[in-house]
């Protein structure tokens, strides 16, 4: 499990860990799901990573439902 203690336990904000464990969840590696929730930690980086992916969708041509 990772924890705030950083190092060889890993890092993740304890703000963002519910968002870690729900990435985990969806199967994701431990590293990767660390470095999404990590990045998202204020709501202007969020807000940046949502753009993102709806570009990143768009390029794609994935219809929006």
């Amino acid at each position: 499990m990772v924890s705030d203690r950083g190092g060889r336990y890993g890092f993740v904000y304890r703000s963002r860990f519910a968002v870690y464990r729900a990435l985990r969840r969806k199967g994701m590696s431990k590293s990767k799901a660390a470095q999404i929730s990590n990045e998202g930690r204020t709501h202007a980086a969020r807000s940046l990573m949502a753009r993102k992916a709806a570009k990143t969708r768009q390029a794609r041509g994935r219809k929006r439902h």
